[in-house]
């Protein structure tokens, strides 16, 4: 029986925010894999090592979390006043799927600093030392995304002391302007509500009735109080990953959330839908010890959130989940800003399991309707690996 070598595709291995994944130029990906569709999603499941029954992803670059099972293509944008187009693929890590229904808002910070380094933006607007802006096309949900990437030397700049709660070490900062953040959804016709209420009644078998935001910003969202489901806000991981029960409840709750926010038809759909929407809890501000053993006290923070992603609970926060928090923060009336003391505000500082995270958003009303033009807020970057990775020729 003959077996087929394995090839080789260049790509990079990088962290961005509490997020790390495995990047691609389109150009460099095999030729069945530059367009979407089945070819592509098998090539990145093997890339990353999935399905994997055991849930490790030992045999590939994946790290077994939502976090760390990740793929990004990059290419040269055909569209008008855009550098790049940005394309994310979550990979699940024990089914086999992609999903590529939203953006990561964390590998966001990664995109700018591998366009300039992989030769996708012009030379000649490289400085010597200073600030490159990258305007990103975010193919997933069709959105701009301004990137900040400083340059020292006329390379990126991956060090720093910039300080992330969720990431070990210190580095670079980039600075990211999410523009226009309301998530345009099929199904939600675009609204940021996209049932119209800042805050609905949402029945859920199981559960009962339970109060919920329901926004598209950044990623769909869906924000219930932690209080009504039983919670603290103050919990880490092992808390509720370790508890079969209150996973199965948030998925419930998510897949009912999801059906009235008209992502999905039917509630069979969800289990195809592991990505979006984003189901997160609030509470008001009290003390907790963070996952790195740092104290975080009330006086820290405006509010406390947690956030479920791909099932289980982050580790810290989603980039687009925290972009979801800060408009809804900005909006008076929504459980995120009752949670963080009501009123109006252009930024909110939150606590999550690895510490603090703030987001600034820039909201309105106009005839009755609130607008964001843009959430802002700092991650940093890192490349980890750069050269090929490896698959056996016949695995896509």
């Amino acid at each position: 029986m003959s077996h087929k070598p394995q090839i080789k595709i260049p790509a990079t291995y990088l962290r961005g925010g509490t997020s790390k994944g495995v990047f691609f130029r389109l150009q460099d990906l095999p030729e069945a894999a530059q367009q979407p569709g089945v070819a592509r999603d098998k090539l990145l499941m093997r890339v990353i090592g999935s399905p994997d029954p055991y849930g490790k992803q030992i045999d590939g670059m994946g790290g077994a979390t939502s976090s760390t099972s990740k793929t990004v293509i990059v290419a040269k944008s055909s569209r008008p006043d855009h550098d790049v187009d940005y394309l994310f693929g979550q990979v699940a890590i024990d089914k086999a799927f992609v999903d590529w229904s939203g953006n990561c808002g964390n590998l966001s910070a990664a995109v700018g600093p591998f366009a300039i380094s992989g030769g996708l933006i012009d030379p000649s607007r490289i400085p010597e030392n200073g600030v490159l802006t990258v305007r990103i096309w975010q193919a997933n949900i069709g959105k701009t995304i301004v990137a900040h990437v400083p340059i020292t030397n006329g390379q990126v700049q991956e060090t720093g002391d910039f300080e992330l709660d969720g990431v070990t070490f210190p580095a670079a900062e980039v600075q990211l302007e999410f523009l226009d953040p309301a998530a345009e959804e099929e199904g939600a016709g675009g609204a940021m509500f996209p049932t119209g209420n800042l805050v609905d009644d949402l029945e859920v078998p199981g559960v009962g009735k339970l109060k919920a935001t329901m926004i598209n910003a950044g990623i769909p969202t869906i924000f219930v109080n932690a209080e009504a489901i039983g919670y603290t806000g103050t919990e880490l991981q092992d808390a509720i990953n370790s508890d079969a029960e209150a996973l199965k409840k948030f998925e419930t709750i998510r897949a009912y959330g999801a059906l009235r926010m008209g992502l999905i038809k039917n509630l069979d759909e969800i289990a195809t839908r592991q990505h979006t929407p984003k189901i997160a809890f609030v509470a008001k501000p009290v003390g907790y010890t963070a996952s790195s053993g740092k104290r975080v006290e009330a006086g820290d923070v405006d509010l406390l959130v947690r956030a479920m992603s791909m099932g289980k609970l982050h580790h810290a926060m989603m980039g687009t989940a925290a972009v979801a928090i800060g408009t809804a923060a900005a909006i008076p009336g929504t459980l995120v800003n009752l949670a963080a003391g009501g009123g109006e505000r252009n930024a909110v500082r939150f606590g999550h399991p690895s510490g603090t995270l703030r987001v600034g958003a820039e909201a309105r009303r106009e005839g009755g309707e609130w607008t964001v033009t843009k959430a802002i807020m700092s991650r940093s970057a890192r490349v980890l690996m750069e050269g090929a990775v490896r698959v056996p020729g016949d695995a896509f």
